[in-house]
């Protein structure tokens, strides 16, 4: 079942985790890497871009290395994270993706690693369209259905709280991709699985980058030292060579605006 996800709480999460978000951000700065290596364009280079959903300004500071002459303009609607992206921006704005304060047919590349997930997807996808010009591209990475089901699988071990969030699947992406009026595009999946040396070690990493916030269905108290020492026992099963795993079931998209 999906619930609706509390953007002020999501928002306050990125907020916290902003000062700290780098040390945690393996999986976004791999996906992010993944996303660019992937882009084949072969009109000329873009020169204005959006930055959707920036977080630190990691994709912005590979968006400049490869395309020098571009402005990149980032925003994010965690204001604490743009504190870090202006080191790879002249131009940061607090705003929501799914209501952006931009100019229709403005921008060569909208782009968004990692970010809307949090978001709904018709929204975020007629922005896109919007402040598009004829022949830009949207470029994204989003989590899908897999992401973190060893965690549920564990969990389900514990009680029907939900846990995590309920990623979207990649008919939800492809038919809001169309009703935006979107309809060249290509989607590749990918799973990237990161190993961690304990349970704890991999919550908190899962909490660092602000991915813990559920909203209504998930627990509202703490969980009991019983119910912790199983899911603890649950997940050890799970254990590899490298240690206990995670993974991120990814969606990256080309979209060619026509």
């Amino acid at each position: 079942m999906n619930f609706p996800i509390n953007k002020q709480r999501v928002r306050e999460s990125y907020d916290r985790a902003a000062a700290a978000y780098d040390d945690s951000t393996l999986i976004q700065r791999r996906i992010c890497e993944r996303l660019i290596d992937e882009f084949i364009l072969s009109d000329p280079p873009p020169l204005n871009i959006l930055d959707a959903g920036c977080g630190t300004g990691f994709g912005a500071q590979l968006m400049q290395k490869r395309w020098p002459k571009a402005e990149v303009i980032c925003t994010d609607f965690a204001p604490s994270m743009l504190k870090y992206a202006r080191k790879f921006s002249k131009t940061c704005c607090a705003a929501d993706i799914e209501y952006l304060p931009f100019i229709s047919s403005h921008f060569d590349l909208w782009w968004s690693n990692l970010t809307i997930q949090w978001c709904e997807l018709p929204y975020v996808f007629s922005e896109a369209k919007r402040i598009l010009k004829p022949g830009g591209y949207a470029v994204f990475s989003t989590l899908v259905t897999d992401t973190f089901f060893e965690l549920r699988q564990a969990f389900a071990e514990i009680d029907d709280y939900q846990h995590t969030l309920s990623f979207c699947s990649q008919e939800s992406i492809n038919k809001n991709l169309l009703k935006a009026g979107f309809n060249r595009f290509t989607l590749v999946r990918e799973k990237h699985t990161i190993f961690y040396p304990d349970l704890k070690f991999l919550l908190r990493a899962i909490k660092a980058i602000g991915a813990n916030t559920i909203g209504q269905g998930g627990r509202s108290g703490m969980m009991g030292r019983s119910s912790w020492v199983k899911l603890q026992a649950t997940y050890e099963e799970m254990r590899g060579q490298e240690g206990l795993p995670i993974t991120y079931d990814v969606f990256l998209g080309y979209v060619k605006n026509e």
